[in-house]
């Protein structure tokens, strides 16, 4: 059994390509204390993987600031989240030869685990060819996970056929479940995995960054 020390890291997907259609605006570049959500994720998702993409269909230059490659879906069409996590498993297979697994995170989730990579390999232990998704209060956040990039073939065949459910795809590979408890400050509690999907989410993130600070 590999220590977390000599475990390889693999490749970050930062999935941003939610319409942000409740929000009026890209979320991931919705300021929060003076930074993009999406730096947020950058900065927190950076020390746990060997690599970082953005995964985004449109005009590229919009996250020219964040200096990071910038991946379009491989196929046309809304296909949902399941096309983000391929197009990773692609750019991973052809710029980082290496890694067997690519970590996705959601671009407007902006207090997950600092741990959250390590807590995941750890669920996987002796069964390195699943994937493995993070829960929390019973319930399954699918655009967080680590994905084998074997899978691409199999992602690509199932979108091709017009399959589009997260969920669907997991239990058709039997998908490894890793519970999170919720963060806890000075009596406060917040999902490790709460997203801003509106305005009072947002304002739901305000007040937990000065319930921390306070």
């Amino acid at each position: 059994m590999n220590s977390p020390a000599q475990r390889s890291k693999p490749v970050g997907i930062i999935l941003a390509g939610g319409r942000s259609s409740r929000m009026g605006v890209e979320k991931s570049l919705i300021e929060l204390e003076g930074r993009a959500l999406l730096q947020w994720g950058i900065e927190r998702f950076r020390g746990q993987v060997c690599a970082l993409a953005i995964n985004a269909n449109g005009y590229a230059g919009r996250f020219s600031a964040f200096d990071l490659p910038v991946i379009a879906d491989p196929l046309e069409g809304q296909m949902g989240p399941l096309a983000g996590i391929l197009a990773g498993m692609m750019w991973a297979r052809k710029h980082h030869a290496g890694a067997s697994h690519i970590a996705t995170i959601a671009s407007d989730t902006p207090f997950f685990p600092a741990d959250f990579v390590e807590r995941l390999q750890q669920g996987l232990e002796g069964e390195e060819g699943r994937i493995c998704i993070p829960s929390s209060a019973n319930r399954l956040h699918p655009a967080f996970g680590l994905w084998p990039v074997a899978l691409a073939g199999e992602l690509e065949s199932w979108l091709i056929r017009g399959e589009r459910r997260v969920q669907s795809w997991l239990r058709e590979q039997a998908a490894v479940r890793v519970d999170f408890p919720p963060n806890t400050r000075k009596g406060g509690q917040i999902d490790p995995f709460f997203n801003i999907n509106a305005p009072a989410d947002l304002q739901t993130a305000v007040d937990w960054c000065a319930q921390s600070s306070s």
